[in-house]
């Protein structure tokens, strides 16, 4: 019988679908808690399909588990572990827990005493100096007098983060104190309500909702910069231990702080030591990402983050020890399945639909392998002809060009990336 997995994920973007994708094809059966939106339910692949209201997350998470019955909860975003984190604390701390629905979520997501150190910056940062590995000075700022005095320290340019955010949303490098100070301002400030409606009305979103109406504002840390590349690691882990992981070098971004549109394959002993030794120490379980920059003038790493779910690049096989799908799948029947052949001979690969849209007429879509999900060819449907509800994630471009490729999005996608037309 095929262990079930439930993906949670609180928003319509894309790298949700792939990964389910992936782990179906593992041999998986995949269920989804999710928007009613979202481009996974397309797919050939979904099992059964939860609705995830953003004005009702903790009922929608519960009502879920309940009726997939996983064997695996699988984040594929932040707020959904926060989600998770927060129903396991408020079983512990009820008269009358709910064992099984606790127990699930450590099986999932690991120690529940790491929850509260993965969710916070300063905390991960502080852990990881404790174990020896290189990351750069991070502080706690409360006001604007604690950040004049971090930036005295740790001088500027620096790094402005905010908790909570993610796909470099919360993330601002300041080089002035004039700068930083306005940038701390914006990141600590909770989403404006005109924001969170447009989003409700406008994307079927409403997890913005909640955060506008309580008014509480983000942590904010300040971080020493590293010039340097960015590099990122995904991994899938089972009781502290890595059991497959893939190390990249980012090569091209949709913006200054979004995601990676193009990553190329490495080995990197101190980021795969760094990784390790982590989750290792935070006994962590399923699918983790962590950032990193390599030192310009060493090529050191520096650890500069901690992503406690799946990440955009998790999908890939890219051959043994570096198939993370197959790798959850032999954890939960208890031993290795036949591997599956790596989708790619190339390090360098173009992510679908971010580089194409960041440029259509990119190198990396011709020389690179494009990742594009050609066996679904209803997903790329809808990807390309939502392509401006997938903005959070993707660099924009005009309106007008997005139009008119999307009168026929498949055939757009096959000149971008594969000289054929799927039928």
């Amino acid at each position: 019988m095929k262990p079930t997995v439930l993906l949670a994920t609180t928003s319509s973007y894309y790298p949700a679908a792939r990964l389910l994708m992936a782990l179906a094809e593992a041999g998986c059966t995949v269920d989804a808690v999710c928007p009613a939106a979202h481009p996974l339910r397309v797919t050939n692949a979904l099992g059964h399909a939860y609705l995830y209201r953003g004005l009702a997350p903790l009922r929608s998470f519960t009502n879920a588990i309940a009726a997939s019955k996983p064997d695996l909860i699988v984040s594929g975003d932040d707020l959904a572990t926060q989600h998770l984190h927060t129903l396991q604390a408020r079983e512990q701390q009820s008269g009358n827990p709910n064992a099984s629905l606790c127990a699930l979520i450590e099986r999932s997501l690991g120690d529940a005493q790491s929850f509260s150190i993965v969710s916070q910056r300063g905390a991960f940062m502080d852990l990881a100096r404790q174990e020896g590995i290189r990351v750069p000075a991070t502080q706690v700022i409360r006001s604007a007098d604690e950040l004049r005095l971090c930036l005295g320290k740790i001088g500027l340019p620096a790094v402005l983060k905010a908790n909570g955010t993610s796909g470099g949303d919360g993330v601002k490098t300041v080089r002035t104190l004039a700068e930083a100070e306005q940038a701390f301002e914006k990141l600590q400030a909770p989403p404006l309500m005109a924001r969170a409606i447009k989003r409700a009305l406008v994307d079927h979103d409403q997890t913005l909702v909640w955060p506008s109406i309580l008014r509480r504002p983000h942590t904010v840390n300040a971080q020493t910069f590293v010039a340097g590349r960015e590099a990122t690691s995904t991994v899938f882990c089972w009781n502290g231990e890595v059991l497959a992981s893939l190390h990249f070098e980012v090569v091209n971004k949709a913006s200054a702080a979004g995601h990676a549109t193009v990553v190329r394959l490495i080995e990197h002993a101190e980021m795969s030591s760094a990784v390790e030794g982590m989750v290792r120490r935070l006994g962590l379980s399923g699918f983790c990402g962590f950032d990193f920059m390599l030192e310009s003038s060493t090529g050191n790493a520096h650890l500069i983050e901690i992503n406690p779910r799946a990440t955009q690049v998790g999908h890939l096989n890219l051959g043994p020890g570096r198939d993370l799908s197959a790798a959850l799948y032999a954890a939960l029947i208890g031993h290795a399945s036949q591997p599956a052949p790596k989708v790619t001979e190339k390090d360098t690969i173009a992510l679908f639909p971010q580089e194409w849209i960041r440029d259509p007429q990119s190198s990396f879509l011709r020389n690179a392998y494009h990742d594009v999900p050609w066996q679904e060819p209803a997903l790329i449907r809808h990807c390309v002809s939502n392509r401006e509800k997938q903005s959070g994630w993707y660099s924009r471009r005009s309106r007008t060009q997005a139009q008119t490729e999307a009168q026929n999005p498949v055939a757009t996608a096959c000149r971008a990336g594969k000289q054929e037309i799927v039928a």
